[in-house]
């Protein structure tokens, strides 16, 4: 039963981590192509169209694959995960419902207006479009963000006499504490995938001499957006759900930062490695006092470590816990770092004659990807070992029917599929840059592209 659990698990981290390599572009996307779409209809300059156009091919190609490895994930609710289905289907049922139900639905019916209706409908009904494929997208975002914030804080539920959970106000869970600052993270990680993406695209062109007009006015929105959305990523939105993380769950927030015993006027590790038989952490260099200010806005305030918690309330594997949060922040301060030189490069007019620079956003492209994986491996692994926190442990949610060997046939079988679904989503994106805007005319350049 345990190889089972263990397969179960892995099973669900690959599949979920390969499914959010999708919507994480596209809700990203969705409000640059309204920034586009609005900059056509503003200026009249059929530059933006041709810009945004091109966007919502790169929107639908990853919005195709979204749906086809999303579809997987419900389905493990009941055959890997029966067990948590019963129990708290009376909960995620309702947000699961209306994700596919509303948001869904909304995202994938606008879509196809902005993919077949521009000349039909027009300018301003196809800015429209736009706006509800906006409005789609984040608010599917917010019911999946909100299904997870109530696992990792469980509020405005109620156990029936059968003990399964159902909820008691729809109210309660959409103003969860966890999902105010967990929402707005996310989003703001889907932006800066989005804008990275899009400059890193501008880069390429610049590069290669392709598409002159349009690698510029890829490379200034992508870089603008991506600095505004790192600058976000790390305050006041990681801030504050770190802060949430050592108020609810302290000993997730303990391991991700490495401390092991309490300590007043607790440091922040920069470079370190846990070590569980002694419970420290090796060849550390840490800065003192900073946790306690970020923590708790005091220079001496005590940090309570892992030890002033029980062994059985552990995150079951601190060293991968304690990586992925540390890579998760030194790429978020890398982004700021790299989008604000850049800036200043942009900024100073050199930018689109800078090599060096655009090799560097060019390669940029894949890092919020590893980011945003990071960051989901920090909130999921720190939630162990509960599946719902506090209520279920994650041994007790798996299907009792399921074998290993079962188990295991699948996931190897997902792995397979998933490999050749990665390889033609490649071929189709790439092939898309490669031909690049497709354009009927030649545009006339924005008075800020001159």
């Amino acid at each position: 039963m345990a190889s089972a659990l263990l397969y179960d698990r892995l099973q669900f981290a690959f599949t979920a981590t390969f499914h959010y390599l999708f919507p994480q572009l596209t809700m990203g996307l969705a409000l640059l192509i309204v920034y586009l779409k609005s900059r056509a209809l503003w200026t009249g300059n059929d530059h933006y169209h041709q810009v945004a156009r091109f966007w919502i091919k790169i929107f639908a190609i990853s919005f195709a694959f979204g749906v086809v490895t999303g579809i997987p994930l419900e389905f493990q609710f009941g055959t890997n995960w029966a067990r948590f289905s019963n129990y708290a289907g009376g909960v995620i049922g309702q947000t699961l419902g209306m994700e596919g139900l509303f948001a869904f639905f909304l995202e994938s019916s606008f879509l196809g207006i902005l993919l077949f209706g521009e000349e039909k409908l027009g300018p301003r009904v196809h800015w429209l479009a736009s706006v509800m494929l906006l409005l789609g997208s984040w608010l599917s975002g917010w019911l999946i963000i909100a299904t997870n914030a109530w696992m990792q804080h469980p509020v405005a539920y109620r156990m029936a006499a059968d003990g399964t959970l159902h909820v008691t106000s729809l109210s309660g869970l959409f103003t969860n504490d966890w999902l105010l600052w967990q929402y707005p993270h996310n989003m703001a990680a889907s932006v800066a995938t989005a804008s990275f993406v899009m400059a890193g695209v501008g880069a390429y062109y610049r590069l290669s001499g392709a598409h002159d007009l349009y690698a510029r006015t890829f490379l200034r929105t992508g870089l603008v957006a991506a600095a505004l959305a790192s600058f976000l990523l790390l305050f006041p939105t990681g801030h504050e759900a770190g802060k949430q993380v050592f108020t609810y769950q302290p000993a997730t927030g303990a391991a991700f930062e490495g401390v092991f015993h309490n300590e007043k006027g607790a440091g922040i590790v920069l470079v370190g490695q846990p070590n569980m038989d002694t419970l420290t952490i090796d060849n550390a260099i840490t800065v003192p006092w900073v946790l306690s200010i970020l923590v708790y806005q005091r220079a001496k305030a005590e940090v309570r470590g892992l030890d002033a918690f029980p062994r059985e309330t552990w995150p079951d594997n601190v060293p991968l816990l304690y990586y992925a949060y540390h890579i998760m922040i030194v790429l978020g301060t890398i982004f700021v770092a790299m989008t604000g030189t850049a800036l200043v490069w942009l900024w100073r007019g050199k930018l689109f004659d800078c090599p060096w620079l655009l090799w560097i956003l060019m390669l940029s492209a894949p890092l919020p990807y590893i980011a945003t994986t990071a960051g989901w491996m920090t909130a999921e692994l720190g939630r162990q070992p509960w599946l719902v926190y506090g209520l279920l442990r994650t041994a007790d949610g798996a299907s009792p029917l399921v074998s290993s060997g079962n188990a295991l046939f699948t996931l190897l079988g997902f792995m397979s599929l998933y490999t050749l679904l990665g390889l033609l989503f490649l071929f189709l994106i790439f092939d898309t840059i490669n031909k690049g805007p497709a354009a009927s005319q030649q545009p006339q350049p924005a008075a800020g592209d001159r």
